[in-house]
Parts: structure tokens; sequence; C-alpha cells
């Protein structure tokens, strides 16, 4: 195995030339958020340090305890990134069901990755569970935030249709189903984009990490596909619950429709 290419602190600097660029860019053309490139910059350096400097400590001491802990954090932060992320307002019962199905889905996901695919032993190996279970749940976490807005604007755009066919007798799940079917597939066509373009048109991150770490090219591939199909199940059911059970906030007990709690944000 060859050994890794350091890039040292001033190197690393030079990398900056791009947000440079990019904030010459926006500058020029009178784009504006400029605050928000600088921040998100400062924000992303800051954060990937303290990061690396955590992982550093997790990976030389090992513990059960330490990666459960981590993936809490985890979890936590996703959930809470996506009752900010999305831009209509959440019922409280909308919200539990998010976060409901986000970590049901994801922790399903990722024991069934470890135990099964990878055979991870120990099982809590930090140099698997953590950045696996980050891939993992950030890819969730787009999915449901795509999801869960793509059901709210989808039952206000088709409230009156909705409303016809509940007053025909249709059911709750039955009168939105439009609904529900265009809010799950949306919610999945950019993991599946994302795996149509895969190989051809880019290298993905995990796979162009292990071969720069020296891993063989076809070991890099096979950790890949098994990644990607461990995203592609993990934002399948986490977005399929947050469907199946977000549906009920949006009725009451008379199988009415309700929206006012969804009105504004």
């Amino acid at each position: 195995m060859e050994d890794i290419v350091d890039i040292n602190v001033i190197r690393l600097t030079t990398a900056y030339v791009f947000v440079v660029i990019l904030f010459l860019i926006v500058k020029y053309k009178k784009v504006g958020h400029e605050k928000q490139i600088l921040l998100a910059t400062i924000r992303m350096t800051i954060q990937l340090v303290l990061v690396g400097y955590i992982l550093t400590f997790i990976f030389e001491h090992p513990s059960p305890f330490l990666t459960l802990l981590i993936l809490i954090i985890m979890e936590t932060f996703a959930i809470f990134n996506i009752y900010s992320r999305v831009q209509t307002k959440l019922s409280n019962s909308l919200k539990r069901v998010v976060a409901f199905s986000m970590v049901t889905g994801t922790v399903i996901s990722i024991l069934f990755f470890l135990f099964i695919v990878v055979h991870l032993k120990p099982w809590f190996r930090p140099q698997y569970f953590i950045p696996i279970s980050g891939m993992l749940i950030g890819n969730s976490m787009t999915g449901i935030s795509l999801g869960v807005e793509g059901l709210v604007n989808g039952f206000k755009d088709n409230k009156k249709f909705i409303e016809n066919a509940l007053m025909l007798g249709a059911c709750p799940s039955h009168a939105s189903n439009k609904v529900s079917n265009r809010a799950f597939y949306n919610a999945i066509l950019p993991t599946i984009n994302a795996m149509i373009g895969m190989g051809i048109v880019f290298l993905p991150g995990m796979m162009t990490g292990q071969i720069l770490a020296g891993a063989s090219p076809l070991i890099a591939i096979k950790y890949q596909i098994a990644i990607m199909m461990g995203i592609l199940g993990s934002v399948t059911l986490t977005v399929f619950l947050m469907i199946k059970f977000g549906i009920k906030c949006f009725f009451n007990d008379r199988a009415q429709l309700q929206l006012e709690e969804f009105e504004s944000k």
C-alpha cells in the first residue's frame, strides 16, 4: 500500500482560491448572498477541523459508549437539520413522525449493513461505524427533507382534489395516494440519479478516499457498491416510514383534511 500524500497547511490554504473565485463572481454579477458563502466556508472549516480532532481521539480509544454517543449526536443533528431545512411549517405530530422515521430507518439500515454486509467485529469499530453511519444518515436526511416538503406542498396544492375524493367515500390513504407517491419518488430521485452517473460521470467520495489511501480499486468498488445499496435502502426505508405515518398528521379523527397547522412558518 502506497503512502498517503499529505497536504500541509500552506498548500491546503491555496485551495480556498476557489472560494475567492466564487466570491468575486457573485460580487461581479451582483447575485448577493456573500455573507452566506463566507459563513458556509468558515463553518465548514471549523466543523471539519473539530471533527478531525474528535475522530482522532475516538479512533485511538475505541469504545462502544463513544461510538453510540456519536451516533446519537449525528441522529439528533440530522433531525433538527431537517426541521430547519424544510421551507414549510411542520406540525408537532409530523415532527415526531420525522424523528421516528429518521431514527428507525437509519438504525435498521446501519445495523444490517455493519452486521450482515461488512460483518464488522467488534461492531463498534469507529473507523467503520462512524463514516458508514454518517453516509447513511446524511443521505436519509436529504431524502426525508425532500419527502416531507413534497408531502406538505402536495396536500396544499391538491386540497380540493383530496376533499372531493373524501366526499365520494375514499379513505385518507387512497385520497392522498397521488400526493404520497409523488413525494416518495421525488425524495429518492437524487439517490437514483447519483447511482446512474456513478463510475462513469464521477467517482464517489468513499471510493476515491480508499483509492487515495492505497486500497485496490476493485476493493474500493466493492465497498462503494455496498454502501450505495445501503444508502438506497436507508433513504427508501426512512422516507417510506415518514410518508406512511406522516399522512395521518393531515387528517383528524373524522378523516377530515386539516391544513391549518401547515399554513405558515
